[in-house]
């Protein structure tokens, strides 16, 4: 296992715990208790977690995983969940695209559709996510437009009143949500309130709402709202989601799609 599966792996492990022993890691990771070590070690410097008497505690009181470390996470799901959302999405459109690991697959399944590799614009993508504007920007046939903004790197994402300028001044198609949190009675959510505040505005300037969420995500809530469950046109999902949460989106209005 190479240095960054390890270390995707302990952090993954780490937000799900909270605490992780050495020798329990080691175990885990099939790794020897001196790499381990070594590997908390690193991560303390980068302030990835706190180094504890044999082991380590998340960082902080709430912890969010930065996006580098999220990609392993659910990635067969995300993939197929991408691939639906992008087939929602009629050529010529306007589309918004939030920050996130599911979005940046949506982007990547754009990238790759047979019907979108011509036109002018075959698809105009408006983002605030400065990784997926840096996918997009050499398919010379995508017109992309990005907020402006202050990076948050936790999720490369662009926030505050510059991004509110650009958004405030156009209107899209379909926006397409990442998000942390989804839940019937408290609506979508992130952690981060700027960060939800953008993705909010997204909506309202958008004719349709889709949000893609793998399953984990489901009958969950986070700090900041973004909006609410009957804002959402459609939920994007896999299979393995809750059948009674599905319902529950069902009959308040959300056209659920799992695949």
């Amino acid at each position: 296992m190479s240095r960054d599966a390890r270390w995707k792996a302990l952090l993954e492990l780490l937000v799900e715990r909270g605490r992780l022993d050495v020798e329990e890691a080691a175990a885990e990771l099939e790794v020897s208790a001196a790499t381990i070590r070594r590997d908390f070690d690193q991560l303390a410097e980068q302030q990835m977690l706190v180094r504890t008497r044999g082991g380590a505690v998340v960082h902080g009181v709430s912890y969010e995983l930065p996006l580098r470390y999220k990609t392993a996470r659910h990635a067969s799901e995300k993939q197929r969940i991408a691939k639906a959302v992008a087939d929602l999405i009629a050529p010529g459109e306007a589309v918004g695209l939030t920050g996130g690991t599911t979005t940046t697959e949506v982007a990547r399944a754009l990238a790759v559709r047979s019907d979108l590799a011509s036109g002018s614009p075959a698809l105009t993508v408006v983002t605030n996510a400065l990784n997926i504007a840096n996918e997009l920007a050499v398919r010379p046939q995508f017109k992309i437009v990005v907020t402006g903004g202050v990076a948050r790197p936790q999720s490369y994402e662009l926030i505050g009143p510059l991004a509110d300028g650009v958004l405030s001044q156009i209107t899209i198609d379909v926006a397409v949500l990442g998000v942390v949190g989804f839940d019937v009675t408290h609506g979508a959510a992130a952690h981060d309130e700027a960060e939800a505040a953008i993705n909010r505005l997204l909506c309202e300037r958008a004719e349709r709402v889709v949000v893609a969420a793998d399953s984990s995500k489901l009958g969950h809530r986070a700090f900041a709202r973004i909006c609410a469950a009957d804002a959402v046109n459609t939920l994007v999902t896999d299979t393995a989601a809750d059948p009674e949460i599905l319902h529950r989106f069902e009959e308040a209005g959300v056209q659920v799609v799992a695949v």
